[in-house]
């Protein structure tokens, strides 16, 4: 019986993994057959959109006061945060200009996706709050999560009698609010729309995987001969030359860590016949790509809620002009990092020497 019993497990494992193959197979052919189309496109001069988009970019890269990240990955100038409050250099003034006030800032991006209805606004915000975290002066207690909702903690203000008090209250929840919640998707639905796009062509979102998921869609309308009205095609990162107004982007899965870009990619594709809900590749992050030094072979990209601010960062391109995989800066030599590390317990650095060092997997394209 027991040998019966590892037979069939055995078979079951076999065919188990070469259903896994299959997939597989066809995953790569199609992603094969996508690459002719990208670099089609790659071998034309940027448009008017993808100009307009990383204008766009770049604009408001430059009113946010962004930090810079060279091409080793180094943070060589620190700007704006999302927190802050007011006048730069910390100086006291009777006015500040809002354009100035990072808490400010990030709220336009959300506007750009829900208008000016601060009840669809809240409704995608969160304050975080812990229990007791506020009165505890004890480190080493464990605070369970408070399950806040944002909407009628706004809302409590309007209880305030005096108009400036209230304005401080909300101002103050709006900005925390702003804080605990990730906006690096809304900002790039920000940039896009500043460019003329409109919701027929992109689909506005607070989360990057809905429209990594619409590009890898349009790639497999596009084999299929289908019509798609969206403008980005998804497209293999390393084989693709990026063009100005293009997204890069990255993926922080957990369960994906060791996983190759491709693997990746090919993941996405098996899962656009599924429900969304059931979707796996969820916690990602995109740039626009706003500049292309060929001579230097270099790339800049901008991007949202990166170190709590707006972000341009320098990439290195392959000879032939495409994503190159060293990203990674130089963690060894005199600028070795010899700090004494914490207790195991404790996080690590983990020897990451890069700000660039990310699981950069798929080039969004400009169709």
């Amino acid at each position: 019986m027991r040998l019966i019993i590892c037979v069939i497990a055995a078979a079951i494992g076999l065919t188990g993994h070469w259903a896994s193959a299959q997939t597989g197979g066809k995953a790569a052919a199609f992603w094969t057959s996508v690459q002719a189309n990208c670099n089609a496109t790659a071998a034309k001069p940027a448009g008017a959109l993808g100009r307009n988009i990383a204008q766009a970019a770049i604009a408001e890269f430059d009113s946010f006061g962004g930090h810079k990240i060279d091409a080793d990955g180094r943070l060589f100038h620190f700007g704006l945060t999302e927190a802050e409050n007011g006048p730069e250099n910390g100086r006291a003034r009777a006015e500040a200009s809002l354009g100035r006030l990072g808490w400010w800032q990030v709220m336009k991006y959300w506007r750009a996706l829900y208008g000016n209805d601060i009840d669809k606004i809240t409704d995608q915000l969160e304050v975080r709050a812990y229990r007791d975290a506020s009165t505890s002066s004890d480190g080493a207690q464990t605070a369970a999560r408070l399950p806040i909702d944002f909407g009628p903690l706004l809302r409590a203000t309007q209880s305030v009698a005096d108009p400036e008090m209230r304005e401080a209250l909300r101002e103050t929840i709006i900005r925390s609010a702003l804080i605990d919640t990730s906006w690096s998707a809304a900002f790039i639905s920000y940039v896009i729309r500043q460019a003329g796009v409109t919701a027929d062509k992109f689909q506005f979102a607070n989360a990057h995987r809905v429209y990594i998921y619409d590009a890898v869609a349009t790639s497999a309308a596009e084999l299929a001969l289908q019509s798609d009205a969206h403008i980005y095609r998804a497209c293999p990162l390393g084989t693709t030359k990026p063009r100005v107004g293009d997204l890069i982007c990255d993926q922080r899965e957990p369960a994906l860590a060791d996983a190759s870009d491709a693997a990746v990619r090919e993941r996405i594709w098996s899962e656009l016949s599924g429900s969304v809900s059931a979707r796996t590749v969820r916690h990602t992050h995109c740039e626009v790509v706003a500049h292309i030094d060929a001579s230097a072979h270099k790339m800049y990209t901008i991007g949202g809620n990166v170190l709590n601010g707006v972000a341009a960062r320098k990439l290195n391109l392959r000879h032939g002009l495409t994503f190159s995989p060293v990203q990674k800066g130089h963690c060894g030599g005199a600028g070795a990092w010899t700090l004494p590390e914490p207790a195991a317990d404790m996080p690590q650095m983990q020897g990451k020497c890069s700000l660039n060092d990310q699981k950069w997997f798929v080039l969004l394209q400009l169709r």
